[in-house]
């Protein structure tokens, strides 16, 4: 069950840094409420969903070998470490936007869609991070518990969209550019340290 839970919290990671999409769903949230804010993230988790299910389809079949487990815990301590300094960096940068307005949660929603699938970081991501998590779930569990882990990272993204959401719609005369900060410092910190693990990951493999 902790292992279970640590993937959840993997996924939180994943969708807490202030980018792109974080910054649509404060502005959607202050604009429209709950329910546009929470569309702009499901667009995007629904990208995720479709690169998760390309890593696996694709790569699958050649994660037992040595090399490829090396190449991705390095890849995905690469992507982590890189993303959560971004985030450390950029946690003083933050604004936000106070104006509102009116559009249909079809367009919330492709709007998240649309941010999440033109971005690069995002099948970074998904091949580093992902790609990681198969190659060691692969060989160290079951079918039915690969697919369990992997709707923990899902079930993480959704969490902190909902979470996302709910402080854009319902605390939206409160929020304030520091909490914005705490927020993006706190989920850079988590990446890096993710990153950390993957990296001594990847130490083994090679040098033991």
């Amino acid at each position: 069950m902790s292992v279970f839970f640590s993937y959840i919290f993997l996924g939180l990671s994943l969708a807490a840094p202030i980018g792109p999409v974080n910054a649509a769903q404060l502005d959607k949230g202050i604009k429209g409420g709950f329910l546009h804010a929470w569309f702009v993230g499901l667009g995007a988790m629904v990208v995720d969903v479709l690169y998760m299910m390309l890593v696996y389809l694709g790569v699958v079949q050649f994660l037992e070998a040595p090399f490829m487990k090396t190449f991705l815990w390095l890849f995905g301590f690469f992507v982590l470490t890189y993303t959560g300094i971004e985030s450390l960096i950029g946690a003083g940068k933050l604004e936000l936007n106070q104006k509102r307005g009116n559009e249909t949660l079809t367009k919330s929603f492709m709007s998240g869609f649309f941010m999440s699938l033109s971005n690069p970081l995002t099948i970074l991501f998904w091949l580093g991070i992902y790609g990681s998590v198969l190659a060691n779930a692969a060989t160290a569990y079951e079918f039915s518990q690969l697919l369990l882990y992997s709707g923990a990272i899902i079930l993480g993204v959704l969490l902190w969209d909902i979470t996302m959401a709910v402080i854009a719609s319902s605390f939206r005369n409160f929020l304030s550019t520091k909490i914005l900060i705490i927020i993006s410092v706190l989920s850079g910190l988590s990446l890096i340290g993710f990153g950390l693990y993957f990296g001594y990951q990847a130490f083994l493999l090679l040098f033991t």
